[in-house]
Order: structure tokens, then C-alpha cells, then sequence
């Protein structure tokens, strides 16, 4: 299998660089590397001139559907990715957690894309600012989509979830992509390359693909794109240190090196669910992708007292642990991603026993089903015990990027923090504790150290994700060795790949370019209610002035009887004399929204389907019997949702009859489109 490029629409020729790649398991070729040769300005510039204009003017839903499809096309086609994968040393359920977990990804941001974000080009970052006396200049933040390229840089581990995780946020976004893998398994990755080229989902120029070297790509990128780069800190530090990413301030997004901590808590003791559960997770991350993972757990901690009940009990998990062949279904760790990742871990694996003694598994005798151990890249799971961990220095500083974990002991909390941050910055740290006060020293002292705090204890044991499973809707990433970078956490990727652009000016000029109205601006007054009007027909800024409605003492009354709500403000003029906010009793808060829904709602059917909530709900002002309220209801934001309606936000203000404002509030519904 010879892997080629996909840049500028087509499957590049081979390249002059020919690299073979052999299969974890027989040590076989199973594909060459064809690099090289590549016009990377030319590449960088179809990126930007085909693929950003292609993708800018869809909609975030449309990008959302798009992402949607392209998550269904994969997923009747995963089993020949499965296949190839086996190659790379991946069991069945280390290929569900690559390529299952990459495709739910995609859908992930389907989802969140259809749901959270509005079917617009652009997003509002924060309410409207006044920035003047009279409120004739204001302020709002927008974000909008990069006008550059995302270069994604992956690594070997996860071919199909690490180029997916990333291309997700990125087309969400409205920035066109070029990937590049990780040449030892690039033959998975360009699978999927290829079976998102034909599918033909994506636009022309959304989606690059370089095999091999990135050669000159870097000295034509500018401040418009974003490098997101998963790999090592030395990889990492040479990138970011390129003078071109200096020069233009190019985003650049690090996951590398980290020291993944997991620390049982001294209420853990043997027995305890919690106990059970460490034992379980470090094991677990220990051998699931052979410990290739970049958050599995390579540092144990416990309380000193209770080390070597954590040596006996993961020993005997691990002895359990069958080495071998992937494809076997008794088989549940595979080899290494090849001979020279072995060699590197084998070397890592001597400096830490410079200062912790190896208690499981021997490099140089261990069993290995249905494959040739001299040809594949085996080795058995390694616990090492590290007696002195506060006087070490290599157990802190070095991954084993492998089936290797630590075991240390620590004497109190104050010493398992200080332990844990010894780490310089990692992407998890996992607590194993049903102890709240216990939960909350540690949060808060290592949480600045770590990207994500996982707390397992009895009560989440059946539904947590794991330790070491990064979550499409948090963030992934950390501080320090760590990289410093974030990856996925929900919308908040989208935000790497747009610009923040503080808008300044009057509130109807800002109405006028943003299509969201803000107070100050022109309304609009027309014979109908606003709501006789379907979706595409009301104007932004269209508005309702009610009449008033005076509230009576036998409202308020008959409103506490009625909901129960008997609240003494309400109820008890002696009860509020002195009172802070309240100058004698005052009409309920809700009782206000329920007649402000009475003065503005056009009870026949017609084009509003439905009120589906209200944002941002403020009392400004208590009302006193006797005072009459009035409503300006304006709409202030339209986002079309299908063919059948879209959704109205209502900027909503109750008053007084003396025009102070009571209540603010956004009202949200549904409007039916023309038939």
C-alpha cells in the first residue's frame, strides 16, 4: 500500500522520500510513505481561497449537518479502518476508543453545533456594553471565523481519533483543514483520508492531507492560521520556536509530554469501593493502547501505609493481562507502536530504575500469544516502586511513553500535592476519595497543575468515563510539559480557529451590521403584533408597547394563595420596615412576568408555535400595589432552525408607569416560516 497526499482536490504523485512502515505485530511492510515534492504555498493558499470560501458562508448548522454526514459515511465503513488498525498493535477495544471515539466526535459537535450555536456565520462573545452616559455608544465582542488555514499535526496513537477530535471544532468553525500524520501509522490515517475525500461531504479545499515531511509549510503560514500539534515537547519546542510563528503570532495549539498523576485518597483504604477502583483505572490505563496513550496514568500515588497493598493488587491485575496478537479475542494488550518506539521506552524504563525498583513484569521474560516476540514490539506491562519520591527527580521528569507506571507513597496531603505538581503541567490527575473535604484539598491544590480533575468514588463508579478518556465536551489539554494548549471542551475549540473583534459604535449602527438588535437602537412599530408576523417576515427591532396594568393588593394576595408562594414580602407590611430592597410589601417577581405575558401575548394561532424559556431574567425594580406596569417587547435576534420555523430571542422590559425598568428578561420562541 503506497500513501499518498491528498492536496488541492487530487492524490498527489509519489514523492522522492520512500519510507516503509512495518506492522507492529510481524515487523512486516505493510505500506510505503510517498513524501515529499509537495508546492506547500500553493497548498496553504487553495486552503485558503477554495476551501475558506467555500466554507465561511455556511451557516453553523449547515457546517453541523455537514459534520453530521460525514460521522454517518464513516461509520457504515469503520470495520476496514479496524482492520488496518490491528497492524498498529490496536486491539478491538483500543480501536473503539480511536475510531469509534473519533467518529462520536464528529457527532459530538453535530450535536452541539445544531443545539448551542445559532444558524448564523458569527457569534456574539457577551451582552452589549454601554460605554457612555447617554447610550448612544456601545460596545459588543463578536467572533468570527478565521480568514487562514488550521495544520493539524498528529500523532501515532490514535490516527483516527486525533485527526477527527481536531477536525471537528476546526470546519465548525469555518477554517479549512490540512492534517498530518504520524508517519509510523499513517497507513490508518490516510484509510480515513481517503473515505472522507471520496464521500465528496466536505466542500473543495475544506480538507488537505500530507503524507511525510511538512517540508518549507511553515515559512508560508500568517497571522490568519492556527497550528494544533500533538506529539513531544522536543517536536513541540522546535515548531514554536520557528521564526515565522514568532514573526506572524501564528495560534499555536500544544498537546505533548505529560506525567498523568493518579492519587488514592488515605480514606481509600484497602476494601473501600475506592480502593477497588484505583487498582482498576491504573491497570487499566496501564494497558489499554499498550499505555501509548498521552493521559494514561504513569504516576501512582498512595498513602505510604498502604503501598504495597497497591503493588499486590495491580500485580495481580496485570498477571491476568494477555500479551499478543490484537486480533485475538483473548488477547488484551498488543505490541508497541513499532521496534523504535520499544527501543526508546526500554532506554526510559533504565533511567527510572536509576530510582525506583521494578515490581512487575520483566522486559526480557514475558509471554506473547500468537505472534513472534522477536519480531513484533512487545513488551509486558511495568509497575515500578519509587521508595523515596520526594528526593527523585527522573520519575517526575520522564514519560515512559508505554505499559509503565510508578508507584509512590506519600505521608500527608500537603505531600501528595506538592508530589503531583512535581509534574510541571499534565493533561489529568484522577482522585480516588468519598471524602468531600479530602476531594476539595486536592482539587484546589493541583488543579492549576492539571487540564482535568477526575473525582471516582463509589457514587460515579457505573457511569465515568475514566481517567484517561478525554471528553468531546471538556477540555483536553494542560499547562507546562503539558503544552499549554486546549483542544476540544465543548464550543470552546471553535473559539481557537475564530477572532475575538470588539465592536464599538452607535446602537443602530451595531443593530444594523450584527443583526442583533441592542436597546438604544431604533424599534419598529407596525399595525400587527409582531407575532402575526412568520419567521421570515419580522424585521429585527420590530416592537410591541402594551398598555398598563395597575397591580392591586388582591393581586398579589389571590397570587400567594394561588402558587402557595407566601413569601413575607409579599404578604406582611410590618415584616419589611427596615428592609434593605423592599420599601413595604411588593408584588411577586413572577407575578409580574405572568402579566407582563398578558399584555404582550396575541392569544389566536398564528405564526409563534411556542415559548420555549426565557434568558438573562432580571428584577430591577419591586412594584407596589397600586403602581401599573407596561411591556416593550422587541426582537432582537432571529436564527432559522429547519424549513418549518425558526427561533425568535425577544428583548423584553417591564416598566413602570413612571418608565423605570422592573424586570428584563429575553424571551425565546418558536415562529412558523411561510408555507
Amino acid at each position: 500500500m503506497k500513501l499518498e497526499s491528498f492536496v488541492r482536490g487530487q492524490w498527489a504523485a509519489p514523492g522522492r522520500e520512500v519510507v516503509d512502515i512495518r506492522s507492529a505485530v510481524t515487523g512486516e511492510v505493510v505500506a510505503q510513505a510517498s513524501g515529499g515534492g509537495l508546492d506547500m504555498r500553493e497548498l496553504l493558499a487553495f486552503a485558503r481561497t477554495t476551501g475558506g470560501k467555500n466554507l465561511r458562508p455556511l451557516t453553523f448548522h449547515q457546517r453541523a449537518d455537514m459534520l453530521k454526514k460525514l460521522g454517518q459515511y464513516l461509520t457504515e465503513r469503520k470495520d476496514q479502518l479496524y482492520k488496518l488498525s490491528f497492524q498498529t498493535g490496536a486491539t478491538r477495544i483500543d480501536n473503539m476508543i480511536d475510531v469509534d471515539g473519533g467518529i462520536s466526535t464528529l457527532f459530538a459537535y453535530a450535536s452541539k453545533g445544531r443545539r448551542e450555536l445559532p444558524n448564523a456565520k458569527f457569534l456574539f462573545d457577551g451582552a452589549v456594553e454601554s460605554l457612555s452616559k447617554g447610550g448612544n455608544f456601545i460596545g459588543r465582542h463578536i467572533l468570527a471565523p478565521m480568514h487562514g488555514v488550521a495544520v493539524h499535526i498528529n500523532a501515532f496513537n490514535f490516527p483516527c481519533w486525533g485527526m477527527l477530535e481536531k477536525l471537528a471544532p476546526a470546519l465548525l468553525a469555518g477554517v479549512p483543514v490540512v492534517t498530518k500524520p504520524a508517519t509510523v501509522t499513517s497507513y490508518v490515517a490516510h484509510a480515513l483520508a481517503r473515505m472522507i475525500a471520496v464521500s465528496g461531504i466536505l466542500p473543495e479545499g475544506a480538507f488537505q492531507f500530507i503524507i511525510g515531511s511538512t517540508g518549507d509549510l511553515f515559512d508560508h503560514l500568517t497571522c490568519q492560521d492556527v497550528v494544533s500539534f500533538t506529539g513531544s515537547a522536543e517536536t513541540s519546542q522546535k515548531l514554536q520556536r520557528h521564526p515565522v510563528i514568532a514573526r506572524e503570532a501564528v495560534r499555536f495549539i500544544a498537546e505533548r509530554d505529560s506525567l498523568n498523576a493518579a492519587i488514592l485518597a488515605p480514606d481509600a483504604v484497602p476494601g473501600t469501593p475506592e480502593f477497588d477502583l484505583f487498582i482498576k483505572e491504573v491497570a487499566k490505563e496501564m494497558t489499554v493502547k499498550a499505555g501509548q496513550k498521552c493521559t494514561a496514568i504513569r504516576r501512582a500515588f498512595a498513602p505510604s501505609v498502604h503501598t504495597d497493598a497497591v503493588i499486590s493488587a495491580v500485580r495481580e491485575r496485570l498477571a491476568k493481562i494477555t500479551i499478543g496478537n490484537p486480533e485475538l479475542e483473548t488477547v488484551r494488550m498488543g505490541p508497541l507502536v513499532g521496534l523504535d518506539q520499544r527501543r526508546d521506552l526500554l532506554a526510559h524504563v533504565t533511567t527510572l530504575r536509576a530510582e525506583a525498583e521494578l515490581v512487575a513484569g520483566d522486559p526480557n521474560n514475558f509471554a506473547v500469544e500468537g505472534a513472534d516476540a522477536d519480531r513484533g514490539a512487545f513488551v509486558p506491562p511495568m509497575l515500578l516502586h519509587c521508595a523515596d519520591p520526594a528526593r527523585a527527580t527522573s520519575v517526575h521528569e520522564i514519560e515512559a511513553f508505554g505499559p509503565v507506571c510508578t508507584v509512590m507513597g506519600y505521608r500527608d496531603l500537603e505531600q501528595a500535592i506538592t508530589l503531583t505538581n512535581r509534574g510541571g503541567g499534565s493533561l489529568v490527575a484522577s482522585v480516588y476519595t468519598h471524602a468531600i473535604g479530602i476531594a476539595a484539598d486536592l482539587v484546589f491544590g493541583i488543579s492549576c497543575f492539571h487540564g482535568r480533575l477526575v473525582i471516582i468514588d463509589r457514587d460515579c463508579a457505573r457511569e465515568q468515563t475514566g481517567h484517561g478518556s478525554p471528553m468531546p465536551q471538556m477540555v483536553h489539554g494542560g499547562p507546562g510539559r503539558a503544552g499549554g494548549g486546549e483542544e476540544l471542551g465543548g464550543i470552546r475549540s471553535l473559539h481557537h480557529y475564530m477572532q475575538r473583534t470588539a465592536l464599538q459604535g452607535s446602537p443602530r449602527m451595531l443593530t444594523s451590521v450584527t443583526g442583533g438588535w441592542s436597546k438604544g437602537a431604533p424599534i419598529i412599530e407596525k399595525d400587527r403584533h409582531p407575532f402575526r408576523y412568520h419567521f421570515e417576515d419580522l424585521d429585527i427591532g420590530q416592537t410591541f408597547l402594551s398598555k398598563e396594568r395597575t397591580i392591586t393588593l388582591d393581586d398579589i394576595e389571590h397570587f400567594a394563595h394561588f402558587t402557595g408562594d407566601t413569601f413575607y414580602a409579599h404578604m406582611d407590611e410590618e415584616a419589611t420596615k427596615n428592609h434593605p430592597f423592599f420599601p413595604g410589601r411588593v408584588a411577586h417577581g413572577y407575578l409580574l412576568l405572568s402579566f407582563a405575558a398578558g399584555l404582550f401575548v396575541d392569544p389566536d394561532p398564528g405564526p409563534v408555535l411556542a415559548n420555549y424559556g426565557l434568558d438573562s431574567l432580571r428584577f430591577v425594580k419591586p412594584v407596589q400595589p397600586g403602581e401599573a406596569i407596561k411591556v416593550r417587547l422587541t426582537a432582537k435576534e432571529k436564527s432559522p432552525r429547519n424549513k418549518q420555523y425558526g427561533e425568535v430571542r425577544w428583548d423584553v422590559e417591564i416598566t413602570t408607569a413612571t418608565d423605570e425598568t422592573a424586570a428584563t428578561y429575553e424571551l425565546l420562541t418558536m415562529n412558523a416560516v411561510r408555507p
